[in-house]
This record gives C-alpha cells, structure tokens and sequence, in this order.
C-alpha cells in the first residue's frame, strides 16, 4: 500500500483553508489555527485532522511540525519569517505564503545545512508573476519587466472601495514599506503608494496603479535592467490612504488617550480591519497583468479571475492558494528538489514544474491568457 504522505497547514484563514480543501483528498493533511471554531468549520465536509494551536510560539511550531512530509505556512506575515524560521529549524521542507517582510535568504544557509527545500512568496505577485518571468528568463534577454496586480470586491462600497482578500494588517504593512524597482539597472527607492496612474483593465474595469515594494527576491535573482511592480485599486483609494498616512494615523510611536497608550497605527489597524475584511459571501476578483520584453518582442499575460460561486471560494483563495498546492505537490512527488530558500522564480526555471504549475491553474479554471507583439524598432 502507498505510504500517503503527510502535510501540515500552518494558518487556517481565507487561503490556508483553501489549500488544506485542496490538497487533503491526496494526502494526510493537518490544519493547525488558534481558532478553534474556524478549524470545525473546515473540518465538517473534509476529510482532514485539526489541531489548535498557537503558531506564535515558535518551540511549539516546531514540535508541531515534526511528524510531517510538508509544511505549508500560511500565517499573518508578521508571524511569517518566526514561522519559517522554526520550520527549517524543525527540519521540513516548506511552501510559505505568508508574504512576510523580513528577506527570507537570511534563512537560506540554515535550510541548505537542514536540508529543506523552502519555496517562499507562492502566491499571486509574488508567485505566479515570479515562476512565468522565472521561465522566460531562460528563453529570452529580458530588458524590462513590468507586473500590476490587485486583488479587489466585485461589488466594491464607499469610502474605501476595497476589501482585503488577505490579512488587512499586511496590506497596512505594504503601503507602509518603501517600493524598491530597478530602473537603468540601478535600484530605486521610492515612496509607497507613488506615481499613481489610471489603467485600463478590460473586464476588470479602469483601476489605479501604484507603487508597493512587490519586487522582493527579484531585485537578488533577476539580472534585468528595469523592473516595476504597481499595486491595484480602484481608483480613490490611494487618496485616502495618504490623507490618513498624512495625518499621522498610520504611526506607530504611541500616544496617550484617556490614560491608555496606544499607537495611531494600531487603533486604525482595528478600525480598518471591520471595513476590509472580506465576508465568506462576498464575491471579489484578481487582476494581474505581466509585461516581459526583450530587443524584439513583448509577451504579455492577464488573469482575470472571479469568485468561484460554486465552491464558495474567494479568487484571492484560489489564485494564490492554488498555486501553493501545485508547489507542495512538486515538493512532495520530488519533480522540485532544489534545496535552501527557493523563491517561485527558481520553479520557473525548471521547463517541466513550469509546465505543470500552468496545467495545474488551467485545470481549476485559472487562466494566464498569454498574447505577443513586435518591438517596433526605428532607426
């Protein structure tokens, strides 16, 4: 009989849910939260075992993850390099999708003496835009790559028009941290939430376009003399954002209000979280749009996926989630074996994981619609 192997889910929210459903009907899996009545909920129409548990201590995270094949890490990413840490720690290979800020290649010698495979950033952007422009990289000279991205409500509502397909607290995160891209082949730094513009989407309507720090390992593996990575909103959001950044809501030195120290960016974390939080049945849709060019050509690709009202998943769930599954089943069958801090663009490289990690998104209806055009050279 087939030894099944066994994964651990690390995080058990809108997407870990979603990858602990899809991967549990091949294998052993595990789902591991704080929440309790969460893991319940998942656990009622799926054949996996929950464990509560609090993945903030890091001794318990690691004697958690010692009797399994995989570990998939999909905590807030203020948990996320902690987490992986102890993983590697633990001796386990790993899928993390946390998305923390730390650079995970501080970790890489402790997972290359560990022996782990560790793939990081396996989502959307980062993730699938890492693994496509990963496999061009080896086809082509690139000169310039360009990728924007959002993750947005179907039916979005005033003031903020938006919702957060993921953790709020890191979206606050990302439009705080300054926006690295490469231009001329130099790195730039830029203010978040910068050079704003208005972008037509097709389906997916006109949307705004700006800088967040969405490059990450590409700015280490990537050789190309221009880079960019712009963030998706409707377009108004980003005023917002920056009357708040402005007026000091998002700082983090602590205050005192009635006796009470709090700092303004926890007490709008608190308040933006009831308004972001994306409800189970609430319909979203991802955007992504990648622009790779060389002397002769530009290849584009765009997704524009939609809420699966079917199985009642989120896109954000199923786009990134999904593309974490088709990771761990590449670990897991041995067809990915590189060891150490692996970002998506390392998969790329590899023709044939590139191959069944596009099969694998088209077969659940995700679809990187690819188009091409000359480069019009004058003289």
């Amino acid at each position: 009989m087939k030894n099944i192997k066994k994964i651990i889910v690390l995080g058990c929210g809108l997407v870990g849910k979603t990858i602990a459903i899809e991967l549990c009907r091949d294998y052993n899996v595990t789902a591991a939260d704080i929440d309790m009545e969460r893991l319940k909920k998942v656990q009622q129409k799926n054949p996996l075992r929950i464990v509560k548990a609090d993945l903030s201590d890091r001794e318990k995270t690691k004697t958690l993850c010692r009797d399994f094949d995989l570990v998939i890490s999909a905590v807030p990413g203020f948990m996320g390099f902690l987490t992986l840490e102890a993983v590697i720690e633990a001796g386990k290979d790993v899928v993390d999708i946390s998305f923390f800020g730390e650079d995970p290649f501080e970790l890489n010698e402790l997972a290359i003496k560990n022996n782990v495979t560790a793939i990081v950033d396996c989502g959307v952007a980062p993730g699938m835009s890492n693994i496509i422009l990963g496999y061009y990289n080896e086809q082509m000279k690139i000169n310039s790559f360009e990728c924007y991205v959002g993750g947005l409500p179907l039916n979005p509502k005033p003031p903020f028009n938006y919702r957060a397909p993921f953790s709020p607290s890191d979206v606050i995160e990302e439009y705080l941290r300054p926006a690295r891209f490469v231009e001329d082949g130099k790195t730039v730094v830029k203010d978040p939430l910068s050079d704003s513009e208005i972008i037509d989407f097709g389906e997916a309507g006109k949307l705004e376009a700006f800088y967040t720090d969405g490059l990450r390992s590409l700015l280490k593996t990537m050789n190309i003399r221009n880079m960019k990575e712009k963030t998706l909103r409707f377009p108004g959001h980003i005023q917002i954002i920056n009357l708040l950044k402005q007026a000091g809501f998002f700082d983090s030195k602590k205050i005192e209000v009635s006796g009470n120290k709090i700092s303004p960016l926890e007490l709008t974390s608190k308040i933006l979280f009831s308004h972001w939080k994306l409800e189970e049945d609430e319909k979203d849709f991802t955007v992504l749009r990648l622009i790779i060019s060389d002397d002769k050509k530009q290849i584009q690709f765009d997704l524009y996926d939609k809420h699966d009202t079917a199985n009642n998943l989120s896109s954000m769930s199923r786009t990134t989630g999904y593309t974490c599954a088709a990771a761990a089943r590449l670990v897991l069958e041995n067809e990915f074996k590189r060891k150490g801090i692996c970002p998506p663009e390392f998969i790329g490289r590899e023709e044939k994981c590139y191959s069944f990690v596009m099969n694998y998104l088209k077969q659940k209806n995700i679809n990187y619609i690819y188009s091409e055009k000359p480069i019009d050279v004058r003289d």
